[in-house]
């Protein structure tokens, strides 16, 4: 068999999808064989994810590899169409890598334990095609078919609200989807020609009102996801009443999956509407920084706060995306893997946290350092990971959003300096409440009656091993980033390119300087 010509990515996808089939039959009442079956299905998808990039993906090369396009429903023009690029390749290696930690998280489940790992294994595939499929209508069904695990999942496994937060989410998310189906049946019919796939449609030469139209409601399902205030309630709900795998997937995979959708559609595929919206974009990103951060401050349940966190990080890939530079937008991809390995850490934990203490509500805690030092250091090194300590991914990420958009010749200077005033105050409000939030649970005024409790017991080997797989690419990264910017630099420079070329004055100034430059007199002459 010819390795270069197997269909890595629909194995990748349809593997775990397949493999969860098979779970119903799995002669297991406690859950014991399930959960290392899924574990084990997990470490293999997994496994193949990294051999298929590292045999067959070529980081110089800022196309789509790894390329496969089979007919699926010609009567529609419906291929199943799935290629990788400097885009979607970090971010299904982060699928891969958050999924399995979350299977391994999900050891204690033992409430319909079947039913719970099958979920989270057709979740896996499903997701992973969302950043791997090349086509529109089938973007559609993927987007769609990650949603009904994550509604079970919080319908059934969650807290005393799971009814309200999963209906929430399936409301909001859903409804958000109906604008992608919209914008992809419009894209697909324009022109003379009928065609979904995205390299086709990204040829098409759209009216500029007509960008505008597709941008925004593009716009509208991805700041569902993303998520963008003021369409961003779902999020505090879900997490409040997730439990810790569930968290890990909606903080470390489900966010991104917005990111990832604004710059391969709204960006990529009109670039002369990102042109116009990418002011709009900034502006969110700033609200979403900083109401998030503030909201952050008046939370007392510990999820909840974690959660507005989560929102106030996203705000900096939105900026990162508007910037055209070639340094922000890589600060926008580096963030969102930042952001899916920082978050899964610090949900995880609350997790823990709370399977000893029973308790969400920081009133509540205190004085639990002594009892629970291992919980607290990986804690306190994880929420450093999040208020970009120096050393850290998340450090190097916003900073290079910060550069990268600070640098930008698209805006003017007094927009420059008021935007990254804004980032700055939201960088510094960050420390402030995880700071205090870490004093209130580790060394607040003691509860007697918590810290007295015999179940608070510290953190056991598997816990401490999964952060520990969490902290090594987030400290990796932080100290060499080209760990990860050499994968995605090729494809982000020349989307950079393309998207100058979409705004006006840059236009001009590249056409002025070229004029000038073959105008020069020889040397020599």
């Amino acid at each position: 068999m010819n390795i270069a010509n197997f269909p890595w990515l629909t194995t990748i996808i349809l593997f775990p999808i397949a493999a969860s089939l098979l779970l119903p039959i799995i002669p297991d009442k406690e859950g014991k064989t399930v959960r290392w079956y899924s574990l084990i299905v997990g470490l293999i998808d997994f496994a193949l994810i990294v051999y298929a990039f590292y045999t067959g993906y070529d980081f110089s090369n800022p196309d789509l590899q790894l390329v496969e396009s089979y007919p699926w429903v010609p009567q529609l023009g419906l291929n199943w169409s799935v290629g990788a690029d400097g885009l979607s390749m970090p971010l299904i290696i982060l699928t891969g890598f958050i999924t399995t930690l979350a299977i391994l998280a999900a050891w204690p489940v033992t409430f319909k334990p079947k039913l719970f790992f099958f979920l989270i294994l057709a979740m896996y595939g499903g997701q992973i095609a969302v950043f791997a499929v090349q086509d529109m209508l089938l973007f559609f069904l993927v987007w769609e078919l990650e949603l009904v695990p994550i509604y079970f999942l919080l319908s059934i496994w969650g807290g005393k609200r799971r009814q309200y937060a999963a209906t929430k989410f399936i409301l909001y998310t859903a409804g958000g989807s109906l604008f992608i189906l919209l914008s992809a049946l419009t894209m697909g019919f324009y022109g003379d020609t009928v065609t979904f796939d995205m390299r086709a449609i990204a040829l098409k030469d759209f009216a500029l009102n007509f960008q505008l139209a597709l941008y925004a409601g593009f716009l509208i399902a991805y700041a569902v996801k993303l998520p963008i205030i003021p369409l961003h309630t779902w999020l505090p709900d879900a997490h409040g009443e997730a439990t810790a795998p569930v968290h890990m997937l909606l903080a470390g995979i489900l966010l991104k999956m917005g990111g990832y959708a604004l710059v391969r559609m709204n960006a990529q595929m009109l670039p002369d509407a990102h042109a116009y919206f990418a002011p709009v974009l900034v502006v969110l990103g700033v609200v979403n920084i900083i109401y998030a951060a503030l909201t952050s401050f008046a939370q007392r349940n510990l999820k909840r706060k974690i959660a507005y966190s989560s929102i106030s990080h996203m705000g900096f890939v939105m900026i990162g995306i508007a910037s055209f530079t070639d340094l922000g937008l890589s600060g926008a991809v580096l963030q969102m893997v930042s952001h899916g390995l920082i978050g899964a850490s610090l949900f995880f934990l609350v997790g823990a946290t709370y399977d000893r203490t029973h308790t969400l509500m920081l009133d509540e805690m205190g004085g639990v350092a002594k009892r629970m030092p291992k919980i607290f250091a990986m804690f306190t090194t994880c929420s450093m990971a999040s208020l970009a300590l120096p050393g850290m991914s998340g450090f190097v990420a916003e900073l290079m959003v910060f550069v990268g958009f600070a640098t930008s010749d698209a805006y003017s200077s007094t927009f420059k300096v008021i935007v990254v005033f804004l980032m700055a105050v939201g960088v510094i409000l960050t420390p402030i409440y995880l700071l205090s939030m870490l004093r209130e649970i580790f060394y607040g005024k003691e509860n007697e009656e918590l810290v007295s409790h015999q179940a608070l017991i510290d953190a056991e080997p598997r816990e401490v091993f999964i952060i520990a797989c969490l902290l090594i690419p987030i400290i990796g990264i932080g100290f060499y980033p080209k760990l990860l910017t050499q994968m995605y630099d090729a494809t982000t420079v020349q989307l950079t390119a393309r998207l100058r070329d979409s705004v006006p004055t840059l236009a001009q100034q590249q056409e002025e300087t070229l004029k000038v430059s073959l105008s020069a007199p020889k040397i020599g002459n």
